[in-house]
């Protein structure tokens, strides 16, 4: 291990900043304590401080030499809308409210590499510390960009981390390419004509409608997908009526439907669309379908991928480096937005395998891992060093 010697003697120090935070959750675009918070200690360390960017969001700017690079490296603050049931001590003091994704964390390490990097200075060029908020919303990096994110503080390239459940502590996870799935939310709404149970001849049933949609939408990924590559159509609502014997005048779908491939997504939205308009015709019914893309697939770009693994294994070793993602992973991340318009890098980190911190991310039992923070924070002060020392 070649973790930061006093970042390791500061881990105390900021896991009770981290413990704070858990303490007080806030959800998207409410993040006004935990703003706060980053600011004042930015402004501590002599960061040039810009607060409220795409609502909530912080960036602090330090430039040293005369280097004319310039870093991102982006933290997002969120929580979640889940009632805590980790006991730990620390454990949150809003109801209803939880750090259950560990947002806490990170935005731990990133103040931890930042004071290390403000006392030190041992770069040249310019570094730009994003403090984002709502990523669970998956709409914070995207307010922040037209809040002019990067034309306020330019970024030759942006970095991101997330800590990963049943992974060792000491281990991290990147690769080029597709980090993360696309994530879209499709509401459709099959309108027919009520009527009496007894005479559905007098009724255009949006029921009936919404059975055979339900069973055609799974043969997209069956049929129209190419194997090797990876789509998901998931109806997770269906909802129509209430009574037994009345025909319902609505019968609503809502989906939740991912891919690891730009191409792939584009496929699914014209299959799902094509296949509701079909169906809703078929039954001579009226359809509303609301496709929203929420985010895209997380491209990691090659050069800065393949920098972050060697900064990676100068820290940990080649064997605590993974450079493929564990397959089946299709979680989705706000990040994607940032790295739609610069080139950058996405890393996971582990978060162990026991305990709170081997629960899966957004359940109740969940709690970020204090060991993490000396591996997230040495990661991030050596890119640094690395990235805007290099010619």
């Amino acid at each position: 291990m070649q973790l930061v010697t006093q970042i390791l003697e500061w881990q105390g120090e900021f896991t009770d900043i981290r413990r704070l935070i858990h303490q007080h959750p806030e959800l998207g675009f409410e993040e006004q304590h935990t703003s706060t918070l980053v600011a004042r200690y930015l402004r501590q360390w002599g960061y040039q401080v810009h607060e409220g960017i795409g609502g909530t969001g912080v960036v602090g700017v330090l430039h040293n030499g005369s280097g004319s690079k310039r870093i991102g490296i982006r933290a997002d603050m969120d929580a979640l809308p889940i009632h805590e049931e980790s006991g730990v001590a620390h454990c949150s003091q809003h109801a209803g409210k939880m750090h259950a994704c560990g947002h806490d964390g990170h935005t731990a390490i990133l103040l931890c590499a930042a004071r290390y990097l403000a006392e030190t200075r041992a770069f040249d060029g310019t570094l730009n510390l994003i403090f984002q908020p709502a990523e669970e919303t998956l709409k914070g990096a995207s307010r922040m960009i037209e809040d002019g994110l990067f034309e306020r503080f330019p970024c030759d390239a942006v970095y991101a981390l997330h800590n990963m459940p049943g992974l060792p502590v000491g281990l991290f996870v990147t690769q080029a390419g597709a980090m993360s799935a696309s994530s879209d939310v499709v509401t459709i709404k099959l309108l027919g004509v009520g009527g009496h149970g007894a005479m559905p001849h007098k009724a255009k049933d949006p029921v009936v409608a919404a059975a055979e949609l339900v069973l055609a939408l799974q043969s997209i990924v069956a049929r129209n997908v190419p194997a090797g590559e990876v789509g998901v159509v998931t109806v997770g609502s269906l909802q129509a009526g209430e009574a037994a014997n009345v025909i319902p005048d609505v019968a609503t779908l809502k989906l939740s439907v991912r891919a690891t491939n730009p191409q792939i997504r584009a496929l699914l939205k014209k299959r799902i669309t094509e296949i509701a308009q079909g169906v809703a015709k078929t039954h001579d019914i009226e359809l509303d379908l609301d496709y929203d893309e929420r985010i895209g697939v997380l491209i990691n770009t090659p050069a800065e991928t393949a920098l972050l693994q060697n900064v990676a294994r100068s820290l940990v070793g080649e064997q605590a480096v993974l450079t493929s993602v564990p397959s089946g992973y299709l979680g989705s991340e706000d990040f994607a937005s940032m790295l739609e318009v610069r080139p950058g890098c996405y890393i996971v980190t582990g978060n162990g395998n026991s305990g709170p911190s081997g629960c899966m991310v957004h359940n109740p039992g969940y709690d970020f891992n204090d060991q993490a923070i000396p591996f997230g924070a040495s990661l991030w002060v050596r890119l640094v060093e690395t990235y805007l020392n290099e010619a």
